[in-house]
């Protein structure tokens, strides 16, 4: 009579779950270095006063509406060439 075994088609992990990779540090410096600045950010924006914050774009008191009729001045290549032209 034959004998048969069965096999779980599943193995235990070779290797650790949770292993050092090299650029494992860089990585969790850069989200330290990112947290840090975001922290200066909003530290050096909290301090400003609302004419500060026009004077530098920031949207102050219609947060997450932008302006979008703002004008807009295009200036193109040769422009002054042009006027003097024209004079």
């Amino acid at each position: 009579m034959a004998h048969t075994e069965t096999h779980a088609g599943i193995s235990a992990p070779k290797g650790q779950l949770f292993r050092f990779r090299p650029n494992s540090v860089a990585i969790i410096f850069a989200a330290l270095r990112k947290w840090q600045r975001s922290v200066a950010r909003r530290k050096a924006l909290a301090d400003l006063t609302p004419d500060q914050l026009r004077d530098i774009g920031y949207p102050g008191d219609d947060i997450g509406h932008p302006q979008v009729n703002r004008p807009v001045l295009e200036i193109k290549a040769g422009l002054m060439t042009k006027l003097m032209s024209m004079r």
